[in-house]
C-alpha cells in the first residue's frame, strides 16, 4: 500500500488466525464452535494488504469453512451469506484505502515540493562562506513554518537572511513566501544591509495593509438567508479588524569579498554568536524595530561591522533555541553551550547543538532554526547544492535518537 507500511505484527495476525483457528478447533472437543472467529480475518487483513492480499484471505476462509474435514461446522446459508458479505465489504474497504492513500501521497509530494521551492535546502557554500543549517517547523508534518532563512550571493557580496514571522505553520507560509521573495530582489538592487532591511519591512506593510482592506471587503451574501445582508457577512464570520496585522523579526548578515568582517542588521531578532576557537559571545548590536511596523518612518537600522579572524564561525538562531526551557523552567543558555560544543565544520557544530538542545529542553513548542556561516575565501569553490542543512518535520524520532532511546 501507499504510505507506511503496516508494522509486522498486524501483518502476520490473519495469517495467524487462518492457521490457529483451524488447528483449535481440530484440537479440541466437537461442541466448541470455534469457526465463527474466521469471519474477523478479511477486517484484519484490511489493516495490513492490499485489495489483492485481502481478496486472499477472503477466499481462503470461506474455502476452510466449506471443508469437513477440518471440524468446522458447516455454516447455514444465512452464516455464509453474512461471511461472504462481511468478505466482499472488506475487499471494498481495502481498494477505498489504497486509493485513498495514493491520493494522499499524491497531494503530500505536491505539497512537500511546493514548500521546498519556498525554502530550499541551504546548500554547502555560497561564495566564500560555508553554511550549514537545521530547521524544524513547529507543526508536523510540514517543512515550512514561522521561521526563514536564506542566503544569496549579490553583488555586494553574501547575504543570509534568518527571521520570524508571526504565527507558526500553514498560517505563516504566506507572510515567509513575501519576505523571502522580497530578500532575493532587495540583495541585487540595495548596497547596504539597511536598505535591504527597508525593502522587506515595506513589503510587509504593504501586505498588512491588503489584508485588513480585505478583512472588511466582503463578497455578496448568496440570496435566500435571511439573516444576511448584502455587502455585510453573515453573522458568526466578521473578520477581525486587526487581522491585517503582520510583522517579523529579522537578522542580516553580509560578508563582502576579502572583507575580514560581516555587516550585521537586527530587526528585533537575537542576536548572532561569534565563535572563535573554544570562545563565544553575542555580537553586540542594537536592536531595530521588528519588520511590518513601519521602520521607515521610525529609526533606520543601525549596522555593525565586525572584524573576523580566519576559522571564526557566526551563529544566528532563531528564539525557538533561545527561549527553550528545562524543567527548572531556565532559559537554554545558547552562548554558554556553543562554546562548550565548538566544532570547525559548520555542519558538526549544528548537528551538537541540536542534539545538546533536545537533551536540554523540557519541550520544544516552537519553529527552530539553526544556521552557521564561516568564511573560507581560500576554499572558495562553484556551489553544487549538496544539502547539509536538515529539515525536521517530527519531533519524537529525533528525542529518542538524541537521548540514546533508540
Amino acid at each position: 500500500m501507499s504510505g507506511a507500511p503496516a508494522p509486522a505484527w498486524l501483518r502476520w495476525l490473519p495469517v495467524g488466525l487462518l492457521i490457529l483457528i483451524p488447528l483449535l478447533q481440530i484440537l479440541v472437543e466437537r461442541p466448541v464452535d470455534l469457526g465463527f472467529l474466521l469471519g474477523a480475518i478479511p477486517p484484519l487483513a484490511t489493516l495490513g494488504y492490499g485489495p489483492l492480499g485481502t481478496t486472499l484471505f477472503s477466499a481462503a476462509v470461506l474455502v476452510l469453512l466449506n471443508i469437513s474435514e477440518v471440524n468446522l461446522d458447516r455454516p447455514g446459508q444465512g452464516d455464509l451469506i453474512v461471511v461472504t458479505f462481511v468478505a466482499l465489504l472488506s475487499i471494498a474497504i481495502s481498494w477505498m484505502r489504497r486509493r485513498r492513500a495514493a491520493q494522499i501521497t499524491t497531494i503530500r509530494t505536491v505539497a512537500e515540493a511546493a514548500q521546498l521551492a519556498v525554502l530550499p535546502p541551504l546548500p554547502p557554500r555560497v561564495d566564500g562562506v560555508r553554511c550549514a543549517g537545521l530547521y524544524r517547523p513547529a507543526q508536523r508534518g510540514t517543512l515550512v513554518g514561522g521561521d526563514l532563512f536564506d542566503v544569496r550571493r549579490g553583488p555586494y557580496g553574501v547575504r543570509a537572511l534568518v527571521g520570524d514571522v508571526q504565527g507558526h505553520g500553514i498560517a505563516a507560509v504566506g507572510t515567509v513566501t513575501a519576505i523571502l521573495g522580497a530578500f532575493r530582489e532587495a540583495v541585487l538592487d540595495e548596497e547596504e544591509l539597511a536598505g535591504v532591511a527597508a525593502r522587506l519591512d515595506r513589503r510587509l506593510v504593504v501586505d498588512a495593509e491588503d489584508a485588513a482592506a480585505g478583512a472588511i471587503t466582503v463578497a455578496r451574501v448568496p440570496e435566500g438567508d435571511p439573516d444576511s445582508v448584502v455587502g455585510e457577512p453573515p453573522a458568526g464570520q466578521r473578520s477581525d479588524p486587526t487581522s491585517g496585522e503582520l510583522f517579523a523579526t529579522a537578522l542580516l548578515l553580509e560578508f563582502r569579498p576579502h572583507s575580514g568582517e560581516v555587516r550585521v542588521v537586527s530587526c528585533g531578532h537575537p542576536a548572532p554568536v561569534l565563535l572563535r576557537g573554544t570562545t563565544a559571545h553575542e555580537i553586540e548590536v542594537q536592536p531595530a524595530p521588528p519588520l511590518g511596523l513601519g521602520i521607515a518612518g521610525l529609526a533606520r537600522p543601525v549596522e555593525r561591522a565586525v572584524p573576523l579572524q580566519p576559522g571564526d564561525r557566526v551563529l544566528a538562531v532563531t528564539d525557538g533555541v533561545t527561549e527553550a526551557r528545562n524543567d527548572a523552567d531556565a532559559f537554554y543558555p545558547l552562548v554558554d553551550r556553543a562554546a562548550q560544543l565548538a566544532a570547525e565544520d559548520p555542519a558538526e557544530l549544528i548537528a551538537a547543538i541540536w542534539r545538546d538542545l533536545v537533551a536540554y529542553a523540557r519541550t520544544i513548542d516552537d519553529d527552530v532554526a539553526l544556521l552557521v556561516f564561516a568564511p573560507d575565501p581560500e576554499g572558495e569553490e562553484p556551489d553544487t547544492g549538496t544539502v547539509t542543512g536538515e529539515v525536521l518535520d517530527t519531533r519524537e524520532g529525533t528525542n529518542k535518537e538524541a537521548r540514546g532511546e533508540g
